[in-house]
């Protein structure tokens, strides 16, 4: 793997340059965390497309400050997209990451091939106990979401990356983040979404429950879902070889 940054944003990819042969995936993470989430993934994947887990403005090692609103970080990673000019994009999100996914999809949908939306929503309200919990007890913030992340059947061991992104995470820069989950609501906007979608969503997620996930494939016309057993939100560190087959299987269906 490869760390960097380029035009500010901080990544990690499977190689770098780009091979102009392959389609390029972009990886997004969720609240409070960076790039480092998606290492199964950019390794694992590596031989079927290009692969990048960017770091978010605020993150990870992205300069700059977090946002509160999943426009601006929506505008970042379209603004990272065209400064690369790689052959087929494809974004992948998990959480707020999938949040900036759909926007993406909704307002710039000529600069992206396909979208993969992973534990994810047209909305993400936020509990209000999660705010005071980041304002009051940071670190146990960071306790409680690892283990609210997590199926009760994944090694935690698998998820202590999770739990190491979060605490690194400048509380004030999570706080924003969930600010901006909570403010995201695009349901009346999903029969807008054209190109090709693979809804993610986990048995045992907790978060986001997967009949939110259900929703997002009804109501996206090109959408197809895959469940995935044994796994919480964070289904792409508790079960990365499923994940990372079901990508390839929908990059194949796609054509990318």
């Amino acid at each position: 793997m490869v760390e960097g940054t380029a035009k500010g944003i901080g990544y990690l990819a499977g190689c770098w340059p780009s091979d102009p042969a392959k389609s390029t995936i972009f990886f997004i993470h969720g609240a409070g965390g960076s790039s480092l989430f998606w290492q199964a993934q950019v390794e694992g994947l590596a031989a079927h497309a290009n692969t990048i887990a960017i770091d978010l403005p605020g993150h990870g090692r992205s300069g700059g400050n977090g946002c509160d609103n999943i426009q601006d970080y929506a505008r970042s990673v379209i603004d990272f997209i065209k400064a690369l000019d790689v052959s087929n994009p494809v974004l992948c999100g998990i959480s707020m990451g999938g949040a900036i996914t759909q926007q993406v999809l909704l307002d710039s949908p000529n600069n992206v091939k396909a979208g993969i939306l992973m534990g994810t929503g047209c909305t993400l309200k936020v509990a209000p106990i999660i705010f005071e919990n980041i304002e009051n007890d940071y670190p146990g913030f960071v306790e409680l979401l690892t283990k609210l992340s997590a199926s009760k059947k994944t090694d935690r061991r698998l998820v202590q990356p999770f739990r190491d992104d979060l605490a690194n995470c400048q509380p004030e820069v999570t706080h924003g983040d969930f600010r901006a989950c909570d403010h995201f609501d695009v349901t009346g906007r999903l029969s807008k979404i054209v190109l090709p979608v693979l809804v993610l969503t986990a048995e045992d997620d907790q978060l986001t429950p997967p009949a939110s996930g259900e929703f997002l494939a009804k109501n996206i016309d090109r959408a197809i879902r895959v469940h995935i057993m044994d796994a919480g939100h964070i289904a792409p560190m508790e079960k990365p070889e499923a994940v990372n087959r079901t990508i390839i299987e929908f990059l194949d269906q796609t054509g990318l």
